[in-house]
């Protein structure tokens, strides 16, 4: 089965409507960014043993790759429908979802998924699928979901990235502009801190810090990162926010009036294990806006 073309903007396709939902994100993403959308649906064959039920298993997998098709049909037009000049490749995988995400996601642009799924979709992003894909996927993951998924919405409010200074924050921090430059969108950065905790060390002498000096040395060190994306995209407005608090309650606050909130899949200090525990699965299930999860590796767009 070919994979996705160059830079191709993948939906994963489950028939649910969150990943219908999805899609149309996919869609309008590819749309502005000029690239192919590619809708993808894995299906995998249970194996199970029901004595008095016969049936090939050919007939199985034809009503499986049936049911895929008919999905992904759906999808492809309401997308042409939205999007009369855009490219829509299609595809039905019988794989494990994980291995045939991953490797979509070696030339993909970006692959998008619903917050909630059927089929092998199921609890994409909490479950186990999602943190293999944040480790082995080649390419930024978007979870579609929130209020910002209407038309009116995604027009409005900035892009969110929330980072601690780790180098996955730094692709974190990349991949926001960009997607600013593309929506027209400002940027606000988002960095956190604690007066117990150093960069994911507990502070020796916690109890004689000076909140003043620790927030301006997070500003300063915030205004050194972003410095060279300003230079990069002089057209697109920052404000940088550093905020004493837990990251989670932050970025829900911050990405209740955003259209996109980013995040690096690893890094350090108020942001470490962003993807792996309770961080991430707060956000997805409470975001007001869509959040994309960007690896280390990301490519640039």
């Amino acid at each position: 089965m070919p994979v996705a073309t160059e830079r191709s903007i993948v939906a994963g396709i489950d028939g649910s409507r969150s990943a219908k939902t999805a899609a149309m994100w996919a869609a309008d993403e590819a749309s502005k960014r000029g690239l192919p959308l590619r809708l993808v649906h894995v299906f995998t064959i249970p194996v199970v043993t029901m004595p008095g039920v016969i049936t090939s298993f050919e007939g199985v997998r034809e009503g499986f790759e049936s049911r895929g098709l008919a999905w992904i049909s759906e999808v492809r037009e309401a997308a042409l429908v939205r999007h009369p000049d855009l490219v829509v490749e299609t595809a039905v995988r019988e794989w494990n979802p994980v291995a045939a995400l991953t490797q979509e996601s070696v030339k993909a642009t970006m692959v998008v998924l619903g917050s909630r799924g059927l089929g092998g979709f199921t609890e994409m992003l909490v479950g186990s699928i999602a943190v293999a894909l944040a480790h082995h996927g080649h390419c930024p993951i978007v979870v579609a979901r929130g209020r910002q998924l209407d038309v009116a919405a995604q027009e409005a409010g900035p892009v969110v990235v929330g980072t601690d200074g780790s180098p996955a924050g730094e692709a974190a921090v990349g991949f926001a502009f960009d997607e600013a430059r593309v929506r027209d969108a400002d940027v606000t950065v988002v960095r956190t801190w604690s007066e117990l905790v150093d960069h994911g060390a507990i502070r020796p002498h916690f109890l004689a810090v000076d909140p003043a000096e620790i927030e301006a040395a997070e500003r300063k060190a915030a205004e050194e990162q972003v410095a060279p994306w300003r230079d990069k995209y002089p057209d697109v407005p920052v404000e940088i926010v550093i905020r004493k608090g837990r990251p989670v309650r932050t970025l829900l606050e911050f990405g209740a009036r955003a259209r996109l909130l980013v995040v690096g899949s690893r890094g350090r200090g108020g942001f470490e294990g962003m993807l792996l525990g309770s961080t991430s699965q707060a956000l997805v299930a409470h975001s007001a806006c869509p959040v994309a999860v960007i690896r280390l590796a990301a490519p640039e767009l």
